[in-house]
């Protein structure tokens, strides 16, 4: 049976698996939302009492399809969604997103409600500014429209703490998995020495680590798991983290994930410190595959490009690239070479990796 956990300071108990909307396939829904709302209720069925979404997750589809999912869901459950400062800038622009977000989830108030994204502490201080985004959430919280406010980051372990130590928040959901968990576990032992919930992202790595069972295989703990099954358990077993958040967009792999969820033991330090030996410090700037560096001005399809660079971080042979781009996206490498160095990924990749100068390499080769 699915495991819960609970969530900081709330008085909340969450599955431990929890649902992430932004993996809808498009095929699906582009023809029936209706389709997509049954994978959401059999996570229900399953014991997933945690959903998140966002506005703009797969082509702003998202939070409609939970609404519809919400209508008759199974059992009870916890919805968690997103503002973001490139979007909303100002208290009463988020007051009006909150607004937009009740009437599509079909909800009276939000659970968690994320202060989206913030990459670093520049970006902060915007979100945390007099008339800005946090005010907007204060002020729905105090009509009883928002239970808790948390926020979702891609900042470093530093910057986390930093923020955690400063007391607005009741709860964190930040990348960390089996290729990153050596550089991000400052972040989430502040989150939870704080009494604040910790849901993780990106628990798969952007689909790196399902991708690479060879590589991987040393966080199987049990041969009956799938790779996908072992990644989801590494994450749930830290005491730290409260939810890990794979996204779902079919109702096996929503059956696949909520295996991880059941009769997992606690992560020890020493178990912490035997998988860090095998990793490389470049393991951290894999690309995740957010897809937020998408909109380039000369149309390179950089999301593409640096899936293809990943290759490369994981085995150092340059063919790799180019095999990955060639048979498996059908790209060319010399698209690479057209990048105008303007930065625009850059500024919002949220991982703060070096793009221009990836694309520069993979032209090179």
């Amino acid at each position: 049976m699915m495991q819960y956990k609970e969530y900081g300071m709330t008085g909340k108990k969450v599955s431990a698996i929890g649902f992430g909307g932004m993996r809808f396939r498009k095929e699906d829904y582009t023809k029936s939302l209706e389709k997509c709302a049954e994978i959401v209720r059999r996570a229900s069925e399953l014991g997933i009492n945690y959903f998140d979404t966002a506005p703009d997750y797969c082509n702003d589809k998202s939070e409609d399809i939970m609404g519809i999912a919400f209508k008759n869901l199974p059992n009870p459950f916890y919805v968690s969604t997103k503002s973001a400062i490139w979007n909303e800038k100002t208290a009463d622009d988020v007051r009006r997103r909150v607004d937009k977000s009740l009437k599509r989830l079909g909800v009276e108030k939000i659970t968690f409600f994320n202060m989206w994204c913030i990459l670093n502490m520049g970006q902060y201080k915007k979100v945390m500014a007099p008339g800005g985004p946090y005010e907007g959430a204060v002020k729905a919280k105090e009509e009883g429209l928002i239970e808790h406010i948390v926020f979702s980051t891609h900042a470093n372990g530093e910057e986390i703490e930093t923020i955690v130590n400063e007391g607005y928040f009741e709860g964190i959901t930040v990348g960390y998995n089996a290729t990153n968990f050596a550089f991000r576990q400052k972040g989430i032992k502040a989150a939870h020495q704080k009494g604040l919930g910790v849901v993780t992202m990106n628990p798969l790595g952007g689909g790196i680590i399902p991708q690479n069972p060879a590589f991987y295989s040393f966080i199987k703990e049990s041969k009956e798991d799938t790779l996908v099954q072992a990644a989801l358990r590494f994450n749930a077993s830290h005491k730290e983290i409260t939810v890990v958040l794979p996204g779902m967009g079919t109702v096996e792999e929503v059956e696949e994930n909520v295996k991880a969820g059941e009769n997992f033991g606690e992560m020890t330090d020493e178990k912490i410190a035997l998988m860090s030996q095998k990793l490389n410090e470049s393991l951290d700037s894999l690309c995740t595959g957010c897809q937020y560096c998408k909109g380039c001005p000369k149309d390179i399809q950089i999301p593409k490009y640096m899936d293809a660079y990943n290759m490369y971080i994981l085995n150092k042979k340059p063919g790799a690239i180019k095999d990955r781009l060639n048979f498996h996206w059908g790209l060319s490498k010399e698209k690479a070479s057209e990048c105008i160095e303007c930065g625009k990924c850059e500024a919002i990749c949220t991982q703060h990796l070096p793009i221009v100068e990836r694309l520069k390499h993979i032209a090179s080769i």
